[in-house]
């Protein structure tokens, strides 16, 4: 009997065995899946199109602000490199006047400083002294505010640049690389507004980082170093204030430097025709040094950031801001009898003099340093614009000659009076400035002694710790204080006239 024979006969269409017959789908669903998938597609592409797009204009705003500040900083170097011109003729003017006719300096200096003290005070009342407190002063003040435009002027430094060819035409012992940190300043702030404004360049440039950059860089420029220049931004400018030493800034300061050097050629600002060697034994000359410096240094900061003032008796102390003129005219008569008497080496910068000690070129002047420092102190109390960097260089070989004359007769010359003069000419800027490193490297870099600087950071560390003694405050803070609140005045005076 077949076991099969009760079973229901099978239906194939029911079959539990075979594939169920596919769902049909429905036309317009799978149009709409299709739809939302292209949908998805273009809207990825569009998202990695605009993240690409974000990212290049990211590089492009980069490269724009770098391009600016570049441009900028060539600028700063250029108008450095002319005024360094300028006051090279004047100098010229002023050797062949006095070396003809030396009693012409008992004209030139007194009339000469009165006339531009006066000017001074009519035409660019902030644009008086180095020019490196102004800029302290302005990175110390709200960004973009009144006060800061006061102090870095770019038509104020138009003035300055003038008025220091007057003083040096004169005479009168001042630098020309203190006003061309204000200078570059206030060039580097001009042209920065000028392309936010006029070329609509929102790309957010802070004015105290377009000041340091213009004042490190006309230093750099001056001086033909770009490494003094970044040491001097951040540690001169930079103590105390809220500038942000990114690369952009640095970049700048950078390249006003190395446009010089492109312009100028690898050429050190002291040329050192033999090398000078550093031995072993210079140590106990090279202290000596920096404790002499040192000291006269923190008196040298101090009689500058007291002024005429500060040595009168105090029934007399109201008169020289009563006449500032009269002053200027006494102190001229000072710097002329000083430069008579020395035979014309205390007129002027002093750079021949610093060059010639350096090289090994003895002075006719047994006191040379003293003279050019009291010749500096008297130009400064005249209240004309001029800087005080080279001449404190000019004073720092000149007492480095009297320590090794001093050393070699007590000792037999126990060193090479070179390495003193170089020596004190960083030791005593360090001293007046209290900047230890930017001294050591400005002295180091601006002669190519790179041998010598470990003699030439101890002594500046020293020279600055013994004229903190004398000068608790840093000479060029100190006086930015002044101007940051001589300012403020000016612009409430703005502010409060009808």
């Amino acid at each position: 009997m077949n076991d099969n024979a009760s079973d229901p006969p099978r239906d194939p269409q029911h079959d539990p065995h075979r594939d169920p017959p596919p769902v049909p789908r429905e036309p317009h669903r799978d149009a709409s899946a299709e739809t939302d998938r292209l949908r998805a597609l273009r809207r990825r592409a569009r998202l990695a199109a605009d993240r690409k797009s974000r990212q290049m204009w990211r590089i492009s705003r980069t490269t724009l602000r770098y391009a600016v500040f570049m441009c900028g900083a060539g600028c700063v170097a250029l108008f450095s490199l002319i005024f360094a011109w300028i006051a090279e003729v004047a100098l010229r003017w002023n050797y062949r006047l006095t070396e003809a006719t030396p009693w012409l300096a008992f004209v030139l200096l007194p009339f000469g400083l009165a006339a531009l003290r006066w000017l001074t005070i009519r035409l660019a009342p902030q644009a008086r002294g180095s020019g490196i407190p102004q800029v302290i002063a302005a990175v110390n003040l709200p960004p973009s505010g009144p006060a800061q435009t006061v102090l870095v002027s770019f038509r104020q430094s138009m003035w300055k640049v003038l008025l220091t060819t007057g003083g040096l035409l004169a005479g009168a012992s001042i630098g020309r690389e203190g006003p061309s940190v204000q200078v570059g300043a206030a060039a580097m702030l001009a042209w920065g507004r000028w392309c936010h404004e006029r070329l609509q360049f929102r790309i957010g440039f802070h004015p105290n980082a377009l000041i340091a950059a213009g004042a490190a860089g006309g230093l750099a420029a001056a001086f033909n170093t770009p490494l003094a220049g970044v040491v001097f931004a951040i540690e001169e400018l930079g103590r105390g204030t809220a500038v942000r030493w990114d690369r952009l800034v640095l970049s700048g300061v950078l390249t006003a430097g190395f446009l010089s050097l492109a312009i100028l050629g690898n050429n050190p600002y002291f040329s050192v025709k033999t090398p000078i060697l550093a031995l072993h034994d210079a140590w106990g000359p090279v202290l000596l040094c920096a404790l002499v410096n040192g000291v006269l240094g923190g008196l040298f900061a101090k009689l500058l950031a007291g002024g005429v003032p500060a040595l009168l008796p105090a029934r007399l102390r109201a008169w020289p801001a009563q006449h500032p003129v009269r002053v200027a005219f006494l102190c001229g008569l000072v710097a002329a009898a000083i430069g008579w008497s020395t035979g014309g080496a205390t007129f002027g910068t002093g750079y021949e003099q610093a060059a010639g000690l350096i090289n090994g070129e003895p002075h006719a002047t047994l006191w040379f340093g003293i003279a050019k420092l009291a010749a500096t102190v008297v130009s400064y109390f005249a209240g004309i614009p001029g800087g005080i960097f080279t001449p404190s260089l000019a004073i720092g070989s000149g007492i480095g000659a009297n320590v090794a004359q001093l050393v070699g007769h007590f000792f037999g010359g126990m060193t090479e009076p070179r390495v003193l003069a170089l020596v004190s000419m960083a030791a005593f800027l360090a001293a007046a400035t209290q900047a230890p490193i930017t001294a050591s490297v400005i002295v180091m870099e601006m002669t190519r002694s790179q041998d010598l600087t470990v003699f030439l950071l101890a002594a500046s560390l020293l020279a600055s710790f013994l004229a903190r003694q004398f000068c608790p405050h840093p000479f060029y803070h100190h006086v930015g204080h002044a101007f940051r609140r001589e300012a403020l005045n000016v612009t409430r005076k703005v502010a409060s006239a009808p």
